[in-house]
């Protein structure tokens, strides 16, 4: 790991531990480098704004304050483009454009070495973008579920049936490449998954839903999670 990817890492998991903080010891054999390099690089990090603390003596270690004034933003240019990337490669996903707007602002802020860095490694990084849903029907689904509202559907079933429904929206969910509404469907009295891509109309009511629960969606497979807890 290069020393620039490593004080990012190491900053990030300083302000991970929180209170506890860490010690030199620990995040030695975390980065498999020498106690001596991370107290370089802890200098290095507190040099450059970072709120740093140390605690001496038995239990002692270091950490990141918390709630304390950070740079707007602190990225490598490899996390930049991984960030460029997985929105490129989630064009269909819900929230999509918001994702990219907000990673445009990133972008914008970034130093200017790191931005051309970024903008260099981006070019070597090429993405097959799937085709996705009309912007009106992803704002009426992406509305109705941060809204918790009813949303009327016109849907085409695998079968070729269209059918008009009210869903109350629980999650979205991706699997096998695809997106899905998962909701209480008031035709059917009954959980249902809509491919989100043989939606042809979305329109948001304003009937709150009733609170069905992602308990009542069932167990997720073994390899999926909630997008805040998702790790690779």
């Amino acid at each position: 790991m290069k020393r620039t990817e490593r004080l990012h890492a190491l900053s990030e998991m300083l302000r991970r531990s929180g209170s506890r903080g860490c010690s030199a010891e620990r995040l030695a054999r975390e980065f498999g480098v020498s106690v001596r390099t991370v107290k370089r690089d802890l200098a290095a990090l507190e040099s450059s704004g970072a709120p740093i603390w140390s605690r001496p003596g038995p239990g002692g270690g270091y950490g990141m304050a918390m709630g304390s004034s950070l740079p707007p933003v602190s990225l490598s240019p490899a996390q930049a483009v991984a960030l460029l990337a997985a929105v490129s490669a989630a064009s269909d996903a819900p929230y999509a454009d918001l994702a990219a707007a907000g990673v445009r602002k990133i972008m914008d802020v970034l130093d200017p070495r790191t931005r051309a860095r970024a903008d260099a490694l981006a070019d070597r990084v090429w993405v097959d973008a799937l085709p996705v849903p009309s912007r009106a029907i992803r704002s009426a689904l992406e509305e109705a579920m941060a809204d918790q509202r009813v949303v009327r559907i016109r849907y085409t079933a695998g079968d070729g049936t269209t059918t008009t429904r009210d869903v109350e929206p629980v999650l979205f969910a991706s699997t096998n490449g695809r997106w899905y509404l998962v909701g209480w469907c008031r035709l059917r009295d009954a959980m249902r998954w809509f491919t989100v891509s043989r939606i042809e109309r979305a329109s948001v009511t304003r009937t709150p839903c009733a609170g069905h629960t992602v308990d009542e969606v069932g167990e997720p497979p073994a390899n999926a999670a909630p997008v805040h807890g998702h790790r690779s």
